[in-house]
């Protein structure tokens, strides 16, 4: 009867890393081990590899998207208290500009709400389900709730 032999594959250090670093091939700081990972992962399940991939450009995207709004929205606030507070404008106006920042301050409390609050996006919860449907233990980031 043959033994069969389960291969556990190994963090293979990238090639550039092996290149760069003298210190017998070991890996020194988490970015070289973030890619160890990732190359690891691409050559043992391409298909998750892109999954993770997707999920993290999707990540960056929303990012980038919430923080331009986050800009305009108080850029937008400012110029309306500049207007307010130190331009000459008609009583008419200036009613509207007050009704204006009124409206901006709830604006700026969702804002405010989302830099500062705890949540749960919808990429935090797929890569959370795409971890665990790979048996893979989730990672624990400072300020994150450690119960769940």
């Amino acid at each position: 009867m043959a033994k069969i032999q389960i291969h556990k594959p190994k963090i293979q250090i990238p090639k550039n890393i092996k290149k760069t670093k003298h210190y017998g091939g070991k890996v020194n700081t988490a970015v070289e081990m973030i890619n160890a990972s990732e190359e690891a992962l691409w050559g043992k399940n391409p298909v998750e590899a892109l999954k993770f991939e997707r999920i993290e450009t999707r990540k960056k995207m929303n990012w980038i998207a919430r923080f331009t709004l986050s800009l305009i929205t108080s850029g937008t606030f400012l110029i309306l208290l500049y207007l307010l507070f130190f331009s000459d404008l008609k009583d008419g106006h200036r009613d509207l500009i007050n009704i204006l920042v009124g409206a901006y301050v709830g604006v700026l409390a969702k804002s405010t709400d989302y830099w500062f609050k705890d949540k749960d996006d919808a990429e935090d919860k797929e890569s959370q389900q795409l971890h665990n449907n790979n048996n893979i233990p989730p990672a624990v980031v400072n300020g994150e709730k450690e119960n769940g």
